[in-house]
This record gives structure tokens, C-alpha cells and sequence, in this order.
């Protein structure tokens, strides 16, 4: 959105930082600094000072993240832990997306990230190719741990479908070249051109023989094996018939990308020479086949054992539709991720803001002076997070908020808001489960640009009265 207002735009940038390191928590950011505005504003206009406001969120802000360190839940394997990680998709994904539709999409990015992680290595979602077809219908959207290009063969007698197939990744030139030498070539006859053009087609049918022989020599009667070449340069229309003639489905011009993708995900190596190919070269899986889609086509690689590398294949019918579903899945990996790395989750449904807000009640007690009331403010705006799933509930949101804050207070237990009926719940039970990191970051952006927001001086409040008298636009 192009936002005028200045403040406004400041929190809009918070928010996309937010969203940016952690991939979620932006509305929760953006209601918690309006909360702390909203807050702030009344002792304001009783004249307190902004600069002890900005002293008390300082206290609470501090304070509130020791909480958070004590409040969440340790995992030790979290790859392990399946059904505690489809739990923290699904509530991140449940916010995006509807429930019918978040529900195995969070199965489908935790498959993802579970086949993706590598021992002792970073997380890397690039190895998680997200791929969109304008087809069927959003719940179609699956996970395919094998890859999918989104081009075809370029022959049309090559074989749509292949089953049990070696797969040679290369990059490799199968075109007719000139010679790049600066020389000149003077013939006399026809004959001498044609041998010319001959022994420079050669070069390259030697490089497609080879291919050929290799594949002779794995796929045999006996193996019913079959051969696809996938290759980053071109293959020019004489080598696609040789290769064509012998079964062999060739892909050229495959994005570089995929050529990193296709080895962890098929095995073998990719070959940048056509010289030394052996067995070892080849990567395997059980189906290759070719799907077409109005003027497009896809080449799916199916059934390849221990994938590092999978394809989530987004279908949709419109745009929106698709753009929605890319969305969502980022940010289920994202959380995903998020829970991988810091080993650790936090109780959902407000569950958190209400434990935090009893703990400053508590804590405001032992600040001194007038801070003070910026720690009471810090700890009633917590509450707008219980506020609002309850307002979007259409409960009645003071009664029910007393009572979930009354059972946190007497029983010292994790009580989440039910959306369905604004009881107070356990978000263990439901398994409703929010990112650390989320919080921790929310923790950190939102009370420093409200102090900030608090603190400026009152040269641009005065452009606010100018303008109201009809003078200078402020």
C-alpha cells in the first residue's frame, strides 16, 4: 500500500521487517504499537512526561523477554517431533488461509522442510522449488519429492512417459557450432563445403553418440531401464531425432537452478563433459513423464530415493487464488524453519500475552516512581492479542477476557482464548503452538518505535494545530 501518513508508514515498515527475518507476526505488531499509542495517549494528555512512558516500556520490554526465555518450550530433535511441527504450520497457516485449505498444507511444508534438512548443515528453502499451475482446483495444491520442470521434451517423437529411469544430469553443448577460430576457409567446390559442414557436425554427433552408448550399456532387456537427459545448454533438432530414436526423453535449456536441485534430489553427479560418463554419473527415479497445460508443459521426476530436494506444486484456478497459496506456503516454511533453528515453541491462542501481562502486574510492584505507568500500559497492551481473537470471535470480550485472566492468575497454568467459544483453554491440548522467534522479534521492534514515535518532539505536533486553523498543511 502507498501510505501517506508518516507514522503509519513507519509501522508499515516495521511490520515488513518483521515479516522479512521472521515471516510472520506482522498484524500482531501492528496492533500492539497501535495498543501502546492508545494507551499512551491517555497518561499523555494527564501530563505525564513521554520520556517516563518510553523509561516504563524499557523496564517491561526487558523484562517481558526473561519471561518469554522461561515461558517457552524446549525441543530437542524438532525433526523429530512431526506432529509438533504440523501444529506450528497450522496456526500460522489457519491466519492466512482457510482452515480446510491449512490444515494439509501444513503437512505439505513440514514434509517439505523434513526432506530438505541435511546433517549438520543449515536450513536452505531454495531447495524447496514452489511451482504454480493454473489448474484444478487450490486443494490440489501437493508436495512431489522429486522435481518439476516447467518445460518438456522438444521432439515430438520422444516418449511421454518412462518408467524406472537413470537420469544424466549435464551441461553440456549438443549444438552444431562453427568454428570460433579466426581463419578463413576457402573451398573450391561444393564438395569441400559439404566436408567442411561435415566434420564440424561431427564434433557434436560424437558428444551425442556417447550419451547414446552410455545408455546403451545400463539399460539393457534384462533391467527394463529406461534414460532421460536433462541439460542446462541447447540441443539442436539433428541430435533431439538421434536421441529420439533411441527413447531417450532430452530436456534442454533447464533453469540453473533446477540443475542444482536435480542431483540432490535424483542423485548422481552433474557432468560438464561427455568424455568419462559412468553408472556412478546417473541419478535414478521410478517415473518421468510429461504433463501438457494449454500451450505449456511440465516434465514431472517422480520416485527418487532420499530426495534433499522436493517441488511444492501450487494449483489454482485464478491468480489470486495462486498468489494466496505462494504466500501461504513461504510463510509455513518460514515457521517451520523457524522452529528447526531455535529448538523451541511457545503456547498459542494469546496464550503467551496473558501469562506476560499477570507476570507485569506482578512485576510493576517493584518499579519505583512514575516508569511505573509506562510498565502498566506495557503490560495492558499485551492484552489487544486475547482482545482481538476474541472481538474477531464476536464474543463478549470483557467477560470473557476476566475470566481467562482470572484462571491464569489463580491456577498459574498456560491458558489460551477458544476462538469457538471464548473459554479459556489449553493451547497444548488444542495444539495450538506460535514461534519463538516471532514473539522474541515482536518483543523487540514494536516498544522501540512506539518510544520512538513517543519521543518525537513538539515541532511536528505543532504543524498538527496549523493545520486545523487552516494555515500551513502540516
Amino acid at each position: 500500500m502507498q501510505i501517506q501518513h508518516p507514522t503509519a508508514s513507519m509501522i508499515a515498515r516495521a511490520a515488513s521487517a518483521q515479516d522479512e527475518f521472521t515471516g510472520d507476526g506482522t498484524t500482531s505488531s501492528v496492533m500492539f504499537i497501535g495498543e501502546l499509542m492508545k494507551l499512551a495517549e491517555q497518561s499523555l494528555a494527564e501530563g505525564l512526561h513521554p520520556r517516563l512512558i518510553a523509561e516504563g516500556f524499557e523496564l517491561a520490554r526487558e523484562e517481558t523477554v526473561k519471561f518469554l526465555d522461561n515461558f517457552k518450550i524446549h525441543i530437542d530433535e524438532p525433526l523429530k517431533e512431526r506432529e509438533k511441527l504440523v501444529c506450528v504450520a497450522r496456526t500460522s497457516l489457519r491466519t492466512k488461509i482457510a482452515p480446510n485449505l491449512a490444515d494439509p498444507m501444513a503437512e505439505v511444508v513440514v514434509d517439505a522442510v523434513r526432506t530438505i534438512k541435511k546433517e549438520d548443515q543449515p536450513l536452505d528453502l531454495n531447495m524447496v522449488e514452489i511451482l504454480h499451475m493454473k489448474n484444478k482446483l487450490v486443494t490440489d495444491t501437493r508436495l512431489i519429492k522429486g522435481l518439476v520442470l516447467d518445460h518438456g521434451a522438444r521432439h515430438p517423437d520422444m516418449p511421454k512417459r518412462l518408467e524406472n529411469c537413470y537420469i544424466l544430469t549435464a551441461n553440456v553443448s549438443l549444438e552444431y557450432e562453427k568454428s570460433e577460430v579466426n581463419a578463413g576457409f576457402f573451398y573450391s567446390s561444393a564438395e569441400q563445403r559439404e566436408k567442411l559442414v561435415d566434420s564440424e557436425r561431427k564434433f557434436t554427433d560424437e558428444k551425442v553418440k556417447k550419451i547414446i552408448e552410455l545408455k546403451k550399456k545400463v539399460c539393457t532387456e534384462e533391467n527394463k531401464k529406461s534414460f532421460v537427459l536433462i541439460n542446462q545448454k541447447g540441443i539442436d533438432p539433428p541430435s533431439l531425432e538421434m536421441l529420439a530414436h533411441e527413447g531417450i526423453i532430452a530436456l534442454r535449456r533447464a533453469k540453473r537452478r533446477n540443475m542444482e536441485r536435480l542431483p540432490l534430489a535424483c542423485g548422481g553427479i552433474a557432468v560438464n563433459s561427455v568424455d568419462d560418463l559412468d553408472v556412478d554419473d546417473l541419478g535414478h527415479a521410478d517415473l518421468v513423464y510429461e504433463q501438457s497445460l494449454e500451450d505449456d508443459k511440465f516434465t514431472f521426476i517422480e520416485g527418487v530415493k532420499n530426495p534433499q530436494s522436493c517441488t511444492v506444486l501450487i494449483q489454482g484456478s485464478t491468480d489470486h487464488a495462486v498468489a494466496q497459496m505462494k504466500d501461504a506456503i513461504k510463510d509455513g516454511l518460514r515457521a517451520v524453519q523457524n522452529v528447526v533453528e531455535d529448538e523451541a515453541i511457545v503456547p498459542g491462542a494469546g496464550a503467551f500475552e496473558v501469562a506476560a501481562h499477570v507476570h507485569l502486574e506482578e512485576f510493576k510492584r517493584s518499579v519505583d516512581g512514575k516508569p511505573r505507568l509506562g510498565v502498566e500500559i506495557f503490560g495492558k497492551a499485551l492484552l489487544v492479542v486475547p482482545k482481538t481473537l476474541l472481538e474477531n470471535s464476536g464474543m463478549d470480550v470483557q467477560e470473557k477476557l476476566l475470566r481467562v485472566l482470572a484462571d491464569r492468575e489463580n491456577k498459574q497454568k498456560v491458558v489460551g482464548v477458544s476462538v469457538s467459544s471464548g473459554d479459556p483453554i489449553d493451547p497444548a491440548i488444542e495444539g495450538i503452538y506460535d514461534n519463538f522467534l516471532v514473539k522474541k522479534q515482536m518483543l523487540g521492534l514494536a516498544p522501540v518505535l512506539a518510544e520512538q514515535l513517543l519521543l518525537v518532539d513538539e515541532v511536528i505536533r505543532a504543524g498538527k494545530s496549523m493545520k486545523n486553523d487552516g494555515g500551513m498543511q502540516g
